[in-house]
């Protein structure tokens, strides 16, 4: 069944960043709180490739968060719509998750890092050395396009979105990633979805939503 449409507003910024200025997208419920329970930062795909925050799978994360009541932060990374500067191969990428991390902590008390494809690898990268990030969410995660060591010493919960049919990232991938990293991790494999979840994405929002509902409060 799906989840009924949540009342809400999406209003667009311009934030400071190491870049410059970042283009972010905050949709939230209406009526809002003085301050959330939690706020996730959503990471989108490759910006060289078509990649942004405007992307279906993006959006879909979003709207999951919001049929929780949880508030999203979408944003562009560099080089992207209105954001300042160029493509810096994942170094600058991640600074400008760092950034949307530090506007997202003063509406909430945890954040949830969710990237799609690129988006999943420096948003984790991103949030797991950050104390205020609580969950981290890879979509389609890269494994083998970047270095994902840093994992082996992430305890926060790491929790995978993976279609079966992935013709990019192969879920065997995945599952061996998820084999060498420490607990807490979850891996929720979608059948027949490829890597942009066509024809899946009610699937993926419900995975989406499952994995936070399950793991909000384990920290």
């Amino acid at each position: 069944m799906p989840e009924a449409e949540v009342s809400h507003k999406t209003i667009e910024h311009i934030l400071p960043s190491p870049a410059g200025e970042l283009e972010v997208l905050l949709m939230s419920p209406v009526p809002e709180p003085a301050r959330y329970q939690a706020i996730a930062v959503v990471c989108h795909p490759h910006p060289l490739y078509g990649g942004s925050m405007h992307g279906k799978v993006a959006v879909t994360a979003s709207h999951a968060f919001l049929d929780l009541g949880i508030p999203s932060l979408r944003f562009n990374f560099r080089g992207v719509g209105k954001s300042s500067r160029r493509y810096d191969n994942g170094r600058g990428e991640t600074d400008d998750v760092r950034a949307a991390i530090e506007y997202a902590a003063d509406m909430a008390e945890k954040i949830i890092v969710v990237g799609h494809s690129f988006g999943a690898w420096v948003g984790m990268k991103a949030g797991c050395g950050d104390e205020r990030v609580k969950t981290l969410i890879g979509i389609g995660t890269p494994v083998g396009f970047g270095d994902m060591d840093f994992l082996k010493e992430c305890v926060k919960p790491k929790l995978f979105i993976h279609g079966t049919q992935d013709a990019l990232i192969a879920i065997g991938k995945i599952e061996k990633l998820c084999q060498g990293i420490p607990e807490p991790k979850k891996l929720i494999r979608i059948e027949g979805a490829d890597h942009f979840f066509t024809g899946k994405l009610d699937e993926l929002a419900e995975a989406v939503r499952s994995l936070t509902e399950e793991y909000l409060h384990k920290d």
